[in-house]
């Protein structure tokens, strides 16, 4: 085995605290060569960054909940982070038109957003009408 997939290996779990982070890292060849080009690329840190961390959901939740950042069930604030996470993944499948498990995971995500709506719009439809307006979604 390599020095650096040995210094990677007990390194690694160290930093991860998501199975997310490793998913295209782990999958190497027998002598570790893929771990080789991303030790070598540089790349690594890449693989650990995510584009919704707590800071950022944090910020979501106090600017569209209601009683601040704490509120994290409440349908504004959780329509606010599907449309958040719905933009992101709209800009890499422009990037990246086959990837068809990120394609079914927007549409997914974009029912589960049109299902909350629905229901706010049942509920109360003054605060339907402010969400849509804060958050631009018709045009």
């Amino acid at each position: 085995m390599h020095d650096e997939l040995k210094n990677i290996c007990t390194f690694a779990p160290a930093i991860s605290e998501s199975p997310m982070h490793f998913v295209n890292v782990v999958r190497s060849d027998e002598d570790g060569r893929r771990w080789q080009d991303v030790i070598a690329q540089n790349n690594f840190i890449n693989y650990l960054q995510m584009y919704l961390d707590k800071e950022k959901k944090a910020e979501i939740f106090a600017q569209y909940g209601k009683n601040g950042a704490q509120d994290t069930g409440s349908v504004e604030s959780q329509v606010a982070l599907f449309s958040y996470r719905i933009k992101h993944l709209t800009e890499h499948l422009k990037k990246n038109h086959k990837d068809h498990n990120t394609a079914r995971s927007l549409t997914m995500l974009v029912g589960k957003r049109r299902k909350l709506l629905s229901y706010l719009k049942a509920r109360d439809i003054e605060r339907y009408r402010a969400l849509i307006k804060a958050l631009g979604l018709r045009r």
